[in-house]
């Protein structure tokens, strides 16, 4: 192709050839929606193609809408450009957009995260020419803990309060943040109650064909076994009435987030968790090297570091202004992404101009020169 398969309109990631939309931001003829987080699956759009473990979502958050389901790896062609979704590792029904037209290959990668959980396909590389990855957590202090010893921590955290006698709330994201650690709890500590907000998702995710531990609500559990119940709740739940019938309870937050100084403090919990559905920086450079690309165009997060630290490595890379945004602050925890900027501005300025040199942070960061064969 002479011209770029894939621009930015703005109503959003345009298909130039295809023409058709990826997570548009505006409402349009056609979209291709990666996952059903707010900042990429938004109404009014004509018609929806989305990976078919996603569609359940995708109504549960959108209501009626006219929608397609593509099993992964299966292929559709339209206006000549073959269109197949794969495994995005990011939460349930989370899809890579492959797009090949006249011998050219992109591929849209939507949010991923690169270690595998149970409640959703894990990722898989698919090999192109031209990769458009995200970058919510692309700076170099972002490394992530296995997630089983965050789960031994969390479990840990609750049975102390619970042998205490002390409710354990968990302020974390609806839709993927809280299904991931519910499918990490050791259910014989106490009861699990969710919010309502969560509950319906949980739904949603059982129907699917995810496991998770048996869960209920504040009003099926006696007020004596609360004191030993783990309760579930978006961060939109803090501070309501709602929260306040769990009596003196300890709370915590878990987002990637709270790597972050000064985040927890902010929240006013008293525990963070580290435990994100996004890639870390080790992870973004084995996801880029994996798909053999030559070219690199990030969407959002910590855009010029990791276009800097491309180029650096010899790849063509540049940016794309959208306006996706933190799907961590999907529930209108609005606060998150302040905190993450102004967290961000004050732990990481450093490490973003040693980004920039590569060699003093990245020293130990998979190299990113593998080429398309």
């Amino acid at each position: 192709m002479t011209s770029d398969m894939v621009v930015v309109r703005k109503e959003g990631l345009y298909c130039v050839p295809g023409q058709f939309y990826i997570d548009p931001w505006r409402p349009v003829e056609r979209a291709v929606i990666t996952h059903a987080h707010g900042d990429h699956a938004r109404g009014g759009h004509r018609h929806y193609l989305a990976a078919t473990p996603g569609v359940g979502v995708l109504k549960s958050r959108l209501g009626d809408i006219h929608i397609d389901g593509l099993a992964y790896g299966e292929t559709v062609v339209h206006n000549g450009v073959t269109i197949s979704l794969h495994p995005a590792g990011h939460v349930l029904g989370s899809a890579q957009v492959r797009m090949a037209y006249r011998g050219e290959v992109w591929v849209a990668s939507g949010d991923y995260k690169v270690e595998a959980d149970s409640t959703c396909t894990p990722f898989e590389p698919v090999r192109c020419d031209t990769f458009i990855t995200e970058s919510t957590f692309g700076l170099p202090i972002y490394r992530w803990q296995p997630q089983q010893e965050v789960y031994d921590d969390i479990n840990d955290w609750w049975r102390a309060n619970a042998a205490q006698g002390r409710a354990s709330v968990m302020q974390c994201y609806s839709f993927g943040k809280a299904q991931r650690i519910l499918s990490g709890l050791e259910a014989d500590i106490g009861p699990i109650v969710c919010h309502g907000a969560v509950q319906t998702l949980n739904t949603v995710y059982r129907d699917s064909g995810v496991w998770l531990p048996p869960t209920v609500m504040v009003g099926d559990v006696d007020k004596e076994d609360l004191k030993r119940a783990l309760v579930i709740a978006p961060p939109s739940a803090a501070g309501s009435p709602w929260v306040k019938r769990f009596g003196d309870f300890s709370d915590a937050f878990a987002s990637g987030w709270m790597q972050l100084r000064g985040a927890r403090r902010r929240r006013g919990v008293d525990r963070g968790f580290v435990l994100s559905d996004h890639a870390d920086w080790p992870g973004l450079m084995q996801a880029i090297t994996a798909t053999g690309a030559e070219r690199v165009i990030v969407t959002h997060g910590s855009i010029a570091v990791l276009v800097r630290w491309l180029q650096q490595q010899g790849l063509q890379a540049s940016g794309f202004d959208t306006e996706y945004g933190d799907d961590e602050a999907d529930d209108a925890a609005a606060g998150a992404a302040t905190d993450a900027a102004t967290d961000a501005a004050t732990d990481t300025d450093a490490a973003t101009t040693e980004a920039a040199s590569a060699e003093a942070v990245c020293t130990d960061a998979a190299p990113v020169g593998a080429r398309h064969a």
